[in-house]
């Protein structure tokens, strides 16, 4: 499932975002089909730049393949649940962060990982409180990066600790919360911005807000109507790359953002060193 011949080819000097997303989607391993999900992806075969370098370097340093994982709530009921929970354990993942709310999470609860000796963590990356957040993607993704930053810290420190992955990153749709901590791990460990947007983007290929039901009920619990839960569920490269900006706006690179909220420098190099490699 995460063997490939053909990997992803994209360097990071490319600036054709729309190029990108298109390259990385035909990659025959990047969307893996398992019972209850929609936009689980593995996230390797992304090139990066060499240790201790930024911009396109020599070498062939890239993401590893299923060490990563990122996706919607594995909450889908039915028969197909246990082929579905089968599936994930069928990954090796040692780590599961579930970065919804307590409300999402008692919507729609998550299968039993840890009866498969998956570490479980819940991290509710933008609060408890959903009602509070801002109506439009742009000033929640502000919100979480200037008031979460300990949450985010929290995430990264998980997947980072030793023995922490393969991990997999999910919220309610796998974008928002999700693409915050993937794009923040993928810039640390020296993706491209281009390449962080082209995976982010990635998600509106995938996501029909009509089959995630816990998306229906909080819509109907907040009076939410259909052009609101439209524009929250597109996933436009420029708000990733907007997060990216603000969060180096106030640490100067996005591994001081991180370790001004609590992610030791021994962390980054850790989940390089288990998220990277050589081709």
């Amino acid at each position: 499932m995460t063997g490939h011949e053909a990997p992803f080819r994209g360097e990071p000097g490319a600036n054709d975002v729309a190029e990108l997303i298109r390259a990385i989607a035909a990659d025959p391993g990047r969307r893996l089909a398992l019972a209850g999900t929609l936009n689980l992806r593995d996230i390797g075969g992304y090139p990066v730049s060499a240790p201790g370098q930024t911009g396109q370097a020599p070498g062939g340093w890239r993401t590893a393949w299923g060490t990563l994982f990122r996706a919607d709530a594995p909450h889908r009921p039915d028969a197909a649940a246990a082929d579905g929970l089968a599936g994930f354990a069928g990954l090796g993942l040692r780590t599961v962060l579930d970065l919804r709310s307590s409300l999402e999470a008692d919507y729609a609860p998550s299968p039993d990982f840890a009866g498969h000796g998956i570490a479980t963590m819940r991290i509710p990356l933008a609060g408890d409180d959903l009602a509070a957040l801002p109506p439009d993607l742009g000033r929640i993704y502000d919100f979480v990066i200037d008031e979460r930053g300990a949450s985010i810290a929290s995430a990264v420190r998980a997947l980072a600790r030793p023995g922490g992955v393969p991990g997999l990153v999910h919220c309610t749709a796998g974008k928002d919360r999700t693409g915050i901590v993937i794009a923040l791990v993928l810039s640390a460990i020296g993706a491209s911005d281009v390449v962080v947007a082209a995976d982010y983007a990635l998600s509106s290929l995938y996501l029909d807000p009509t089959r995630i039901a816990v998306i229906g009920r909080l819509h109907a619990e907040f009076d939410v109507d259909d052009q609101v839960t439209a524009a929250l569920m597109a996933s436009p490269p420029e708000l990733i790359l907007r997060v990216l900006d603000r969060a180096r706006r106030q640490a100067g690179s996005i591994a001081g953002y991180l370790t001004s909220h609590g992610v030791a420098d021994e962390d980054l190099t850790r989940l390089r060193a288990a998220l990277v490699t050589q081709s």
